[in-house]
């Protein structure tokens, strides 16, 4: 390859190739790569210069961005330059004009629309098939970010794995007073069936996904999602779209790869197989089509290369599950499950369920077949749970949270709840079991008469909420027709656990695209970005 004659960098081999020799002496290699992004952004690359003008006025890209000092920038410091590892992205796009930026956003998009890239959206109308918005700007995480976020994720998914197993079995947590008992005990994601039952490997968390903010003291989990998270397809298929748009920028970032989350995703599933079983046949569970993430349910199913089944798929016979095929019941030892708790066996939760599979409870306490997530996860990611978790840190691994909560409040407490009364036009009020955005009052931006109307809700249930701060979370520059603009965006990694925990180093970012919104939900009119974890 002609970089491996230059140094083994492409960067400076693509200038040698291009530059008459000699030229780019006295150049350091930071300058010679930002000649190189300008000269990709010109598509001098390519051999052509195109005007960099729209209706005769010069095209920048950032030329109208709005820094706020109160809020972090993922892209600009405080003084308007760009953090270092984006200054390469910064010149590039900044160079480019806006149009040939508009149809590379365009091609983004419409990769979305042919392949089918949805969620659904429901509202007094029934469900409603919507494609998720992408932003082709890219959002960078350099590599000594991304080591906290990792260290931190790992270590809350290590605790919250020892909480599930422990107050499944001898709950000594409960006992020592670090967590209310009727907290855990009353939480409607509490499962009794699950007592004294330990899954593989004491993981009853497989998949987790954790959102992350940034705001100017640093990163923040804002919360844990443990039954069934969702998103990672958006994640590969954002990485996919822009790559593919941003090819040339994309391979001078030296971006970690992210491609093989299928995989991993797999060999996890796998590793919790029952004992003995060597070639184990994994199956993922869904809904069905009228699922709000059943193209996600396809495209997991086909990465990892398992089949996709409905609870008709599958049968219980003396204790073991197994697959309709057209060549006869196939044993099943792995079920990646997309389906709540209460319908995932009518024989033992909600007897009225048609998704799930008489019978498969019996199986997996019997140790026959592995559910991934566990049932009764969702004790874990109750928000008001959620506000114990760097206590369960401390508690079960005796090392300090690398990565804080988001001050929380909880109004099941007198002083919470006063406290969440008197400031609601300051404070974000979220049901405690409720997703998606749902059930969620944001004070800053609510009328009198919204907050007066949440008011009366809380004061009849305190224990179903809690409040935050109304945190203004880092912002992030996104496309817009008049360039680029500040929009307010969070992370949600993956992080997976088999016989040891793993991360694909990559995340869907979520970003609010209205002005001044803090919802990033995409059911809530969020779109989605690529995010570049870069190598150095």
């Amino acid at each position: 390859m002609p970089w491996q004659r230059a140094g083994h960098d492409p960067t400076l081999a693509l200038l040698t190739l291009r530059w008459p020799a000699g030229q780019n002496r006295g150049l350091s290699s930071l300058q010679l790569r930002s000649i190189l992004a300008c000269m990709v952004a010109n598509q001098e690359l390519q051999g052509n210069s195109p005007d960099h003008t729209t209706n005769g006025r010069e095209s920048r890209l950032f030329s109208r961005y709005e820094i706020d000092a109160r809020i972090h920038d993922e892209m600009f410091g405080q003084d308007g330059t760009p953090h270092r590892h984006c200054r390469r992205l910064h010149d590039a796009l900044n160079a480019m004009p806006l149009d040939r930026i508009a149809t590379m956003q365009d091609h983004a998009a419409r990769s979305f629309l042919e392949d089918g890239i949805t969620f659904s959206v429901y509202g007094a109308e029934g469900p409603q098939e919507r494609i998720i918005p992408i932003d082709l700007l890219p959002r960078l995480i350099d590599a000594s970010d991304w080591q906290v976020i990792e260290d931190g994720l790992v270590q809350r998914l290590q605790a919250l794995n020892k909480f599930l197993g422990d107050i499944y079995g001898s709950a000594r947590i409960l006992a020592d007073g670090v967590i209310p008992v009727d907290l855990v005990y009353g939480c409607t994601q509490y499962r009794v069936e699950m007592r004294g039952l330990t899954p593989k490997h004491g993981v009853y968390v497989s998949v987790c996904g954790s959102d992350i903010i940034r705001d100017t003291d640093g990163f923040k989990v804002l919360e844990d999602n443990l039954r069934s998270p969702s998103g990672v397809s958006y994640m590969l298929a954002n990485r996919q779209a822009v790559s593919a748009s941003l090819r040339t920028l994309y391979r001078l970032h030296s971006v970690r790869p992210i491609g093989h989350y299928g995989a991993l995703l797999r060999k996890c599933l796998a590793e919790m197989a029952p004992s003995g079983v060597s070639d184990p046949c994994i199956v993922l569970l869904t809904p069905g089509v009228h699922n709000a993430a059943y193209y996600e349910h396809m495209f997991l199913a086909r990465e990892m290369g398992i089949e996709l089944v409905q609870g008709s798929d599958l049968t219980v016979h003396k204790g073991f599950v197994y697959m309709r095929t057209t060549r006869g019941p196939r044993r099943v030892d792995v079920v990646y499950r997309r389906i709540n708790d209460e319908y995932i066996d009518p024989l033992v939760f909600r007897p009225d369920s048609r998704l799930g599979v008489p019978g498969l409870f019996l199986a997996f306490r019997l140790g026959n077949v592995a559910i991934a997530n566990a049932p009764g996860t969702g004790v874990a990611d109750d928000k008001a749970v959620y506000s114990y978790v760097p206590d369960m840190i401390r508690y079960y691994l005796g090392e300090e949270p690398l990565l804080p909560n988001v001050e929380t409040f909880l109004c099941r407490e007198r002083k919470g709840l006063e406290y969440t009364l008197d400031n609601l036009d300051t404070l974000v009020v979220k049901c405690v079991g409720e997703s998606g955005g749902q059930g969620m009052l944001v004070g800053p931006h609510s009328t009198r008469d919204e907050r007066n109307s949440f008011a009366k809700k809380v004061r009849s249930n305190p224990s179903n909420y809690i409040s935050q701060p109304a945190i203004n979370f880092s912002r992030s520059p996104c496309l817009s027709p008049e360039g680029a603009v500040a929009r307010h965006v969070d992370l949600r990694p993956f992080i997976l656990q088999g016989n040891k925990t793993r991360l694909v180093p990559g995340a869907f970012c979520r970003v609010a695209l209205r002005a001044g919104s803090l919802v990033v939900n995409s059911s809530q009119g969020g779109g989605g970005k690529d995010v570049w974890v870069l190598e150095n």
